[in-house]
């Protein structure tokens, strides 16, 4: 329950290396590489007056993921999961979280569990929920945290702060609550505390890692980067944790990753470390097919991968 107890909304990613969706036509559900869409986003809810060891988890067309008894397949142990509003929101749209080391399971009221599925289709991305005997480690998944719930408790004892008579005396140490050590005490007037709340707002909303805009050379090695591409959060620090993380999101396999040149606008390999400070990032892909290129500009056009002659 660890992994939701703090989180607004949540992106679930599969043992695939694939983020959970909610598809357009509001019913179903599929897994796709691309985590940056606002199909791969739920929101996260927490059931009142019931156990307290389950959430709702709502699409971005206000459906909730659920679970239901009807076969995905015929001759196939999996139940379908869909995204459903249904009149009474029972226990088919709960899910217990079931903490594994550093991932969790989707519990169902069946006793099964959300399954993220993988071979040849239709079977290839689609969302169950089952007890596996082989796959294991299909029911395991990542949560990423994508807005975190407001913390009021510092917030609320601004209004009860006392006239300026408390202000002249010394201040009594107030215990701040949340994740910090409960033997961490701290103590400050009114207009310091706002400040400092300010700050500690600033720092939980603050994304972690660096942003990554990425750019895919097509089979002839032209690219068009005047468009901003697709992106994802990068929280590694090195040129090969980025090279595997696009090769990730791609799907490409020995991969070259380049940067334009801003003086010249000519495409450059990438092969220092990355910008400091986590600065954003416009990075270009480069297949393996195009390995022994060289990286030039076309004025007023696309970037091109030119090929070498031999």
């Amino acid at each position: 329950m660890e992994f939701f107890e703090k989180a607004k909304s949540v992106r679930l990613k599969s043992h695939h290396g694939k983020f959970l969706h909610a598809n357009s036509n509001q019913q179903t559900v599929h897994q796709h590489r691309h985590g940056t869409s606002k199909t791969a986003k739920w929101t996260v809810e927490f059931p009142e007056g019931i156990n307290n060891n389950v959430v709702r988890l709502n699409s971005c067309y206000g459906k909730y993921l659920m679970a239901t008894d009807e076969q995905f397949l015929l001759g196939v142990t999996g139940l379908k999961v869909v995204q459903s509003l249904p009149k009474n929101l029972d226990s088919s749209i709960e899910w217990e979280p079931v903490k594994v080391g550093s991932l969790v399971k989707l519990k169902t009221r069946y006793g099964k569990f959300l399954r993220a599925n993988s071979g040849l289709p239709p079977f290839r991305n689609s969302i169950t929920h089952d007890v596996p005997y082989r796959h294991q480690d299909w029911i395991l998944w990542e949560v990423d945290i994508v807005e975190l719930l407001p913390d009021v408790t510092i917030i609320t004892t601004i209004p009860h702060f006392q006239a300026s008579k408390e202000l002249l005396s010394e201040p009594k140490p107030e215990l701040l609550d949340g994740d910090l050590s409960s033997s961490f005490r701290l103590t400050f007037s009114r207009s310091s505390k706002i400040h400092n709340q300010s700050k500690f707002d600033a720092a939980m909303t603050k994304p972690e890692g660096r942003l990554i805009y990425y750019y895919v050379a097509d089979e002839k090695g032209t690219v068009n980067d005047a468009v901003k591409g697709p992106s994802f959060q990068f929280k590694g620090q090195g040129l090969e944790e980025l090279t595997q993380k696009l090769e990730e999101e791609t799907g490409l396999k020995n991969i070259t990753l380049c940067l334009r040149n801003k003086i010249n606008g000519n495409l450059c390999p990438l092969k220092l470390e990355l910008p400091p400070n986590n600065a954003t990032m416009h990075v270009v892909v480069v297949p393996s097919s195009s390995k022994d290129s060289t990286y030039v500009n076309v004025p007023n056009a696309p970037a091109q991968v030119i090929r070498k002659t031999h």
